[in-house]
């Protein structure tokens, strides 16, 4: 009994050291692989907050390229906008101007005719045709330029003569030869005018 209680003994002494081994590198490499794992998981960390900032610049770039896109695209509608409205109303002005010497011999024919006969037919044709134009005109926004009795202003009135003539005031339009319009506070042809003083 004694010879197996040793050789068990001997058993256990030499079982002993290599359980104890074992559960030191065990140990051991499980230290090492928290520590790698560690390591791993803040370099993990590391990258990710890099690429996190990485798209959040690229973001930030994107929604900057983003207003900027929409920032010139209302400002091109605007002025598109305001380029249609100043093209309109500049065929407007030219349209009218090309009309106005029509205007103007319907209006000498009308008053030449006035002093003759007022009761001809083709006077009262004309003198239709002479409102109708006038009317179409007063709704398009063109007005005539008042010039008689006003006073000279050069942004309306185009002075073609002088007189000096005490009866009326300093620069006074005393005889208007031709008639001015304007469109939309615009001219289109000024007024020919004779001016006093």
């Amino acid at each position: 009994m004694e010879e197996k209680e040793e050789k068990q003994q001997k058993q256990w002494e030499e079982e002993a050291p290599e359980e104890t081994i074992n559960e030191t590198s065990e140990e051991t490499v499980e230290n090492e692989t928290e520590q790698t794992s560690e390591i791993t998981g803040e370099q993990k960390t590391e990258e990710q907050i890099e690429k996190i900032a990485k798209l959040e610049e690229q973001c930030a770039d994107y929604l900057d390229k983003y207003q900027r896109c929409l920032a010139e695209f209302d400002n091109f509608r605007k002025r598109t906008t305001k380029e249609k409205a100043s093209m309109y109303d500049d065929g407007v002005r030219s349209t009218i101007e090309k009309l106005l010497p029509v205007v103007d011999n319907l209006e000498r024919a009308v008053a030449v005719q006035n002093q003759n006969n007022a009761e001809d037919s083709f006077y009262k044709g004309v003198a239709m045709t002479l409102k109708q134009f006038q009317e179409i005109l007063t709704s398009m926004g063109v007005e005539e330029i008042k010039a008689l009795g006003e006073t000279f202003n050069p942004n309306k009135h185009a002075a073609v003569a002088h007189e000096d003539n005490d009866e009326y005031g300093e620069n006074v339009i005393i005889l208007e030869m031709q008639k001015g319009y304007q469109y939309k506070d615009k001219v289109i042809r000024h007024s020919m005018v004779k001016v006093a003083n």
